[in-house]
């Protein structure tokens, strides 16, 4: 996950961003002052820093200057409650991605924070995209439903067919949008991906066609849109079922024309793209309702394809969790764990609401609380998450939580924090690093967390 700086003096704002970022997964860290800032840039990888352009110490434009002269491809945010045009002009003169006020908009600030993250260039997203594509998993399965995707994504891939891709969340649809690109005459281009149901809708039409400098509040700059992204590769439109009808409207243009206008701007830009859509939900029922253009389906369902749920495919299960454990093992550095097959037979006989993304998440479970061989004992023990498991004593022989004792939710995360890190700690022997890398944050971070919450070994 991303790994984020802020710098800012208020502890206030710093606390508010921190909260906002890390609800979102990301890894935050923050700094109260330029010059301690600018020594964790010269020691740390981050993928982005929030600076406040006024602080003591040392302004935020020269933090920006210096961090931008010790790493050139570092996206900077810069964060004022006195901001101006002029402030915001200077600011992206001097190489900020993108200026916003305080207090911030949630939706602007993680909106520009994903933007930033994408390192606000076409060449490096594109790269990045390319490498992933050409490590597309394949899609595994031997059953008849499988075979058949297979054999229509070998048919349809090398042409400029649109796709639609219906299946229940973590069937897979994603995997199939990947192959259509990794087969089609495209791959060489970009394969952008846009989650329509993540992004606000007053901010889909910014995200998927840009803006126009000064089109709305905090456009500091033009900014090109998904459309001209994926330029001469594939769009990817994930969950277009939760798309506004304002933004369909404007879809259903772009694939008849060929055509794209930015948000507060009149000219007209020509893009080449193949657009895969998918969608979890009945799009049939949704017209019905009102909500989905029928027009738009036509255009997107030239050709369909529905991944079925792993419950119609449980003859899969065997070869999908053997996939998962080579995988899983591997990343971990440790020989690849074997399984009975009274323990496959159990994985087969669960439910699997959450179909195959579910599933390598209990293979994973399994690997780390499983002995040498994964029996169907374990799999009954630890199919549930939340079922009180061996693992989980401590935590389930606590006493009740008493939640009349916290006068404000900051204090019961503070509580839930510190036992959780305890915990961990205790199950690792209090090997640090090994915490570290189990509950993925960074050792110094770690080691930040004992020395706030004053946690000793053997209390």
């Amino acid at each position: 996950m991303a790994k984020i700086l802020i710098i800012d003096d208020e502890r206030s704002i710093r606390n508010t961003l921190r909260e906002i970022l890390e609800y979102e997964d990301y890894t935050v860290e923050d700094i109260d002052n330029g010059v301690d800032g600018l020594e964790l840039i010269r020691k740390n990888d981050y993928d982005l820093v929030l600076c406040d352009i006024k602080m003591n110490r040392m302004d935020g434009m020269e933090v920006l200057t210096e961090g931008l002269s010790l790493k050139p491809d570092l996206p900077f945010i810069m964060i004022s409650g006195h901001g101006t045009v002029e402030t915001a002009v200077e600011a992206s003169k001097k190489g900020a991605f993108d200026f916003i006020s305080k207090p911030p908009d949630l939706n602007r600030l993680l909106i520009t924070v994903r933007n930033a993250l994408d390192r606000g260039s076409l060449v490096v997203e594109t790269k990045v995209l390319k490498r992933k594509a050409s490590k597309v998993r394949p899609i595994l399965g031997e059953s008849q439903a499988i075979i058949k995707i297979k054999e229509t994504i070998e048919r349809v891939g090398p042409t400029d067919a649109r796709v639609l891709v219906t299946g229940a969340n973590g069937s897979g649809k994603e995997l199939v949008a990947r192959w259509l690109h990794e087969k089609s005459n495209r791959s060489n281009g970009p394969i952008i991906e846009v989650n329509c149901a993540a992004i606000p809708s007053e901010l889909i039409e910014s995200e998927l066609f840009g803006h126009e400098k000064g089109s709305f509040t905090s456009a500091i700059k033009q900014r090109i849109g998904k459309f001209e992204s994926a330029n001469g590769g594939t769009l990817f439109l994930d969950e277009i079922g939760d798309m506004s009808q304002s933004a369909q409207a404007k879809v259903l243009r772009a694939l008849q024309e060929s055509k794209i206008t930015r948000v507060g701007g009149e000219k007209e830009i020509d893009v080449d793209v193949r657009v895969v859509a998918a969608t979890n939900k009945d799009l049939l029922k949704e017209i019905e309702a009102g909500n989905f253009r029928m027009d738009l389906y036509h255009r997107l369902s030239v050709i369909l394809i529905h991944v079925p749920p792993l419950t119609e495919r449980r003859d899969d299960i065997a070869l999908l969790t053997q996939a998962f454990l080579d995988e899983i093992c591997n990343e971990y550095g440790m020989p690849t764990k074997k399984i009975s097959d009274a323990a496959l037979d159990a994985l087969k006989a669960l439910p699997w609401t959450g179909n195959i993304r579910e599933l390598r998440n209990m293979v994973e479970r399994l690997i780390i609380l499983s002995d040498k061989t994964i029996t169907d004992g374990d799999v009954k023990a630890f199919a549930n998450p939340s079922a009180p498991v061996a693992v989980t004593a401590a935590v389930a022989a606590a006493p009740q939580t008493d939640f009349d004792q916290f006068t404000n939710f900051q204090e019961y995360k503070d509580f839930a924090e510190r036992e959780y890190i305890k915990f961990k700690l205790e199950k690792n022997n209090w090997n640090v690093s090994k915490t570290a890398d189990d509950i993925d944050i960074q050792r110094s971070h770690l080691y930040s967390k004992i020395e706030k919450f004053g946690l000793k070994r053997g209390e």
